[in-house]
């Protein structure tokens, strides 16, 4: 099969799936599309070529950009994180930097005895939320403070006054920032 036809197959299969997966019928998204009802028919089986006039209101009308409706390059599928290293911390990212609405997520391993606990709190525009795979963290919040154990999650505003570290030994967790929160991590391994 030519790389041509593959696209032009992989196009009819969005079309198809996308539609079915919204429980319209060929008649409904035809109408919402502006074609007939035999030539969507074809379109998804293969009958007819696809073009950029039929695509552009089909894209329209499953509520999908253009873009996203014909892309052939394939995200990348398996990540290989490096370590990051930093005293007592040691960092793998686990998302690329284009993942879906600008979301980082990442594994972090504490060691309490080659990094003492933050000094200070910190702030920053953002939004936070990890799970302890390992250990025990102490999550201090302001004037509160948090023990979150193997098994549970916290989730915060980054504006809160803020500070975790790991609590009687090694700890182990799974974040997820948004954009905001993982550029003031970055600025942090810079310093």
């Amino acid at each position: 099969m030519t790389q041509e036809l593959e696209v032009d197959q992989i196009i009819r299969q969005r079309i198809r799936t996308l539609r079915q997966n919204r429980g319209w019928s060929l008649e409904s998204l035809a109408n919402k599309a502006r074609l007939s009802v035999s030539t969507l028919s074809r379109i998804e089986t293969g009958s007819r070529r696809i073009a950029l006039d039929q695509l552009v209101p089909l894209a329209k009308a499953l509520d999908t950009s253009l873009d996203e409706l014909v892309a052939t390059s394939e995200a990348e599928i398996i990540i290989r994180p490096e370590p990051i290293s930093m005293p007592g911390i040691t960092l793998w990212k686990l998302s690329t930097d284009d993942a879906v609405n600008g979301v980082n997520v990442s594994k972090m391993r504490i060691d309490p005895s080659k990094a003492p606990a933050p000094s200070e709190l910190r702030i920053h525009p953002g939004k936070e939320w990890f799970t302890v795979l390992l250990g025990e963290i102490q999550l201090q919040l302001g004037e509160r403070t948090y023990h979150v154990k193997a098994g549970q999650s916290a989730q915060f505003d980054t504006m809160t006054p803020h500070a975790m570290w790991a609590k009687n030994g090694v700890a182990e967790i799974l974040g997820i920032m948004d954009n905001a929160g993982q550029r003031a991590h970055e600025h942090d391994k810079d310093q």
